[in-house]
């Protein structure tokens, strides 16, 4: 994958997010795959874990703001409003520091927040972590953790890709 990444042959990395947890839902599997529920829960991790390519000198800074911001905005036909920082955008932000760390797992002093009972993740050690996100110009999550509110959300109407036009 990271080779991919670099030369562009893959050129974002985007998560569907299946958060089902393994009591009740993945363990309806037992014994027959099939029933098994699809995916796995990955949107909160996602940055941390490309973040340690860089780190690991797999991809650049640069290119992993364009796989993980630029490129996924172009594709689904928000460029403009998302990916970008520039006048009219919505000033969605990750300030992140790269001198802190983060563990990936369940449990007190990790950071899983999802509503589940495992990480695919669990015990990874990420170099780096998310110090603030600024959702369309508001603080959502600050040191503290989540201080977003319900219903700060929209729904965005996706226009054409512009690789497709």
């Amino acid at each position: 994958m990271w080779q991919s990444l670099r030369t562009n042959d893959i050129q974002m990395v985007s998560t569907d997010h299946c958060p089902f947890c393994m009591k009740d839902q993945k363990q309806l599997g037992t014994g027959d795959f099939s029933k098994i529920p699809n995916g796995i829960g990955g949107v909160e991790h996602r940055m941390d874990l490309l973040y340690q390519g860089v780190v690991d000198g797999r991809i650049s800074l640069e290119r992993w703001v364009e796989i993980t911001s630029t490129t996924p905005a172009r594709m689904f036909g928000l460029h403009g409003r998302k990916g970008v920082i520039a006048p009219g955008a919505d000033a969605d932000l990750v300030v992140y520091d790269p001198a802190g760390h983060t563990s990936i797992g369940v449990g007190e002093g990790r950071s899983h927040h999802m509503n589940m009972d495992y990480s695919a993740w669990e015990g990874f050690e990420i170099d780096g972590h998310v110090d603030v996100v600024v959702s369309r110009g508001t603080v959502v999550v600050d040191e503290t953790g989540y201080v977003g509110r319900a219903g700060h959300g929209t729904y965005l109407k996706r226009g054409l890709s512009q690789y497709l036009t």
